[in-house]
């Protein structure tokens, strides 16, 4: 059986939705052929999947303004989404394939009321958000979620609430994974070396307000002796990160999972920011970030609201230092415990990667059907 995967952006990019799918597919990439939407010009990366990229109609360019940009999104999700759909049926009209693989991201999940692109095909669809957060219609996601031969979701939680909106579908938990060769050894906070803090993805807007505490959080344990060190992967410099007390040090070049999981275990913390302001996101979604954090050797630090599904799954397993405010004297609190009871944190994160998250009975519960 080979596979048509549809995504939005490119499998190699940065970003926990594309690790996901390169995660599934792999050491079966010769059964996979990859169509890559993207609304923005990227440089393209190989691997070993083939992939065409199909530009969105119109494309969004660096050299836009802020009204021109929200102009031309509009454009591109409204008036001229028959455009890029098209696309989308001509590309995939030119590749053989017995089921499409789509992720439920964006407003061009049109393309798959066309009867005639699933002839004799299955459809398999999964879903990482809700739809009121990624762009895609409650109207897409609804047949989608009804048409689909198999519903992958992100959460319990997320299938959970499908059910109620669109359907009592069967959904299948499939996420990212740790391999048990991915699960590290713990290691001791080193006290004569800056305590290394990490964070993997783009920093946005909305995330601000929960960043701006941990720095204030750092400075104020750096007037105490304590020393450290911030790693940002995939996100640009940022101004209220100058001229603090603690280094920052930025990573925005694309590197492979190998790569990713070295960096991984070379930190001692490892930031899991949920933002507050969107509980349709944080209710449902669970952070593929959280889970590859699970098996490194460092400790998770939760930042974001008590009730997310992330938060939910950390606090039950104990598998993460926590704080739920915008506080900064809790977040030095959870801190300074986080360094004291380091490795409980994280031998309890281990368990859950090797129990709930083991990547081998994921990627095999994918290919199930594939036989």
């Amino acid at each position: 059986m080979k596979i048509l995967s549809i995504q939005p952006g490119s499998l190699y990019q940065n970003g926990g939705a594309a690790r996901v799918l390169r995660r599934l597919y792999q050491g079966k990439e010769s059964q996979v052929y990859s169509l890559g939407v993207i609304s923005s010009p990227t440089p393209i990366q190989l691997g070993n999947l083939k992939e065409t990229l199909i530009l969105a109609v119109p494309l969004q360019q660096k050299w836009m303004r802020w009204h021109l940009r929200t102009f031309v999104t509009w454009l591109r999700e409204n008036k001229m989404a028959f455009l890029t759909i098209n696309k989308i049926y001509k590309a995939a009209a030119r590749i053989q394939y017995d089921a499409i693989h789509v992720v439920s991201h964006g407003p061009f999940g049109g393309a798959f009321n066309n009867d005639s692109l699933m002839i004799d095909k299955k459809l398999w669809v999964s879903f990482h958000d809700h739809f009121s957060t990624n762009g895609s219609s409650f109207a897409s996601t609804g047949n989608l979620w009804n048409k689909a031969e198999r519903c992958l979701v992100i959460s319990k939680e997320l299938g959970d609430e499908y059910q109620k909106l669109f359907g009592d579908r069967e959904y299948e938990l499939i996420t990212d994974g740790v391999s048990k060769d991915e699960i590290s050894e713990l290691t001791n906070i080193d006290p004569s070396k800056p305590i290394t803090i990490y964070f993997a993805g783009l920093l946005h807007i909305d995330y601000y307000p929960l960043f701006n505490i941990l720095a204030d959080a750092l400075d104020s344990l750096s007037k105490k002796s304590y020393k450290f060190k911030l790693i940002m992967r995939g996100t640009n410099p940022v101004s209220f990160f100058n001229n603090r007390l603690f280094e920052t040090e930025y990573r925005s070049n694309f590197v492979s999972d190998k790569e990713i999981k070295q960096e991984l275990d070379s930190a001692s913390i490892l930031y899991l920011p949920i933002k507050f302001t969107l509980p349709d996101f944080y209710l449902y979604s669970l952070s593929t970030k959280m889970i590859g954090y699970l098996g490194a050797s460092g400790t998770i630090l939760y930042h974001g609201p008590a009730n997310s599904a992330a938060c939910n799954l950390l606090r039950n397993s104990k598998a993460a230092a926590i704080c739920s405010s915008l506080d900064i004297n809790d977040m030095i609190e959870i801190i300074v415990q986080l360094i004291s009871d380091k490795n409980d944190y994280a031998a309890n994160a281990k368990n859950v990667a090797h129990t709930d998250f083991n990547f081998e009975m994921i990627q095999q519960r994918f290919w199930q059907l594939n036989t």
